[in-house]
């Protein structure tokens, strides 16, 4: 009797176990965890199925608003116009420091040249106050103060040399960003512009010449400092086969400032 209870309990636990094996069958899996920087809209590309991020809504810093050139190196190149021949810290050639030895402003300012030192090659240097915005949303505006020149970095396929060649050329720009998991927004980066398509000018005023075949390549990065200064730091680099014998490169400062007082556009000059 005791043995046949037993082998009926067993066969009904047998029973049960079959039917919810082959109930669970029939089911999906369960779902995956999420993993980190998997869910939402990521990256310059954004989410999958949605359209790509604009540049500006890409940016990984603003750069916007007024910024204010702080001098701090080459004080007697940019504040004062050097004498002629005066060419230090440029990586000179014979053929450019024999053009430049011919520099004659009266004569630039008689043939209505007066901006040749306020080209893309050398206007971030010149002593002043910039101003960047967005004009679109894949085009990025600087305007100077010094110069009244206005600089247009454009995001996305390479643009059309400039036709004629101008001062401030062609600029395409691009997000170099770093930081953040896969699929996450970025914690930094910086701005790359590369610039062809100049009209020929100088990299001082006092006449050093780039060709029409410059390239100036430049990365601009914001810093926020503990005191609440915030800066823009623009690394310049100049590359001229004609008159250089080897990269030009600097760096300029720029501190942020609360508003635009202080913004006093004047003309290009000469001397």
């Amino acid at each position: 009797m005791g043995s046949r209870i037993l082998c009926a309990i067993t066969l009904v636990t047998l029973v049960i176990a079959n039917v919810l094996a082959q109930g669970q069958r029939g089911q999906a899996p369960p779902p995956a965890p999420v993993q980190a920087g998997q869910a939402g809209q990521g990256g310059q590309g954004g989410a999958r199925g949605q359209a790509p991020q604009t540049a500006r809504a890409a940016a990984p810093m603003d750069l916007t608003g007024y910024w204010v050139s702080i001098v701090t190196e080459d004080w007697r190149f940019r504040m004062i116009t050097a004498p002629k021949g005066d060419f230090a810290s440029i990586p000179t050639n014979p053929a450019g420091v024999q053009a430049g030895q011919q520099w004659d402003p009266a004569k630039d300012e008689a043939a209505g040249e007066q901006c040749k030192s306020y080209g893309a090659a050398a206007i971030m240097r010149v002593p002043g106050r910039i101003r960047l915005n967005w004009e679109n949303d894949t085009t990025l505006k600087v305007e100077t103060d010094a110069g009244q020149q206005t600089r247009l970095f454009r995001f996305g396929e390479s643009q059309p040399p400039a036709e004629p060649s101008t001062w401030q050329g062609n600029s395409v720009a691009s997000w170099e960003v770093s930081g953040g998991r896969r699929g996450g927004p970025p914690t930094g980066g910086s701005l790359k512009v590369v610039t062809t398509g100049l009209r020929p000018g100088y990299l001082r005023k006092n006449g050093y010449p780039y060709s029409e075949k410059t390239t100036v390549t430049e990365y601009y990065d914001r810093t926020n400092e503990p005191n609440g200064d915030t800066w823009l730091i623009i690394t310049t680099i100049v590359n001229d086969p004609v008159y250089l014998a080897q990269e030009f490169v600097t760096s300029t400062h720029f501190k942020k400032q609360a508003d635009g007082n202080g913004w006093n556009p004047q003309p290009c000059s000469a001397k």
